[in-house]
């Protein structure tokens, strides 16, 4: 399946199947699930959540997106502009996965602090 991008200011209240919203002001990306289920999927873009790429013509978000909380647990990816399915996960790989992704925005986090102190202290310093 196909997608088309529409990078926008906003996101509009009715989303149209087969287009992916993206707000850079928001740093946001949101679309109707792949399935067709009509779910709206959000991904919000940041360290810790999706990695939106541009190359100029097309979009891709990394990583997949798993829809664990919708009745139809689609999960895919996309890449260049185009839905790729990807295999279902069971409840167990979720529940691992859902530690893991907490665990590493959690030592992110704490990096990000520590880093703000490092250059705070480089700053006063170099005065």
């Amino acid at each position: 399946m196909r997608l088309e991008h529409r990078f926008v200011k906003f996101i509009p209240k009715d989303l149209e199947s087969g287009v992916i919203y993206i707000s850079i002001r928001f740093r946001t990306a949101i679309h109707l699930c792949a399935c067709g289920c009509g779910n709206k999927t959000v991904t919000p873009l940041s360290p810790a959540g999706w990695k939106l790429i541009f190359d100029g013509k097309t979009i891709s978000l990394d990583p997949s997106i798993g829809n664990w909380n919708f009745p139809c647990r689609s999960h895919y990816w996309i890449e260049g502009n185009r839905i790729h399915r990807a295999e279902e996960w069971s409840d167990e790989k979720v529940q691992k996965m859902r530690r893991v992704e907490r665990k590493e925005a959690h030592f992110k986090k704490k990096e990000n602090f520590y880093r703000r102190i490092r250059k705070l202290l480089r700053i006063s310093n170099t005065r």
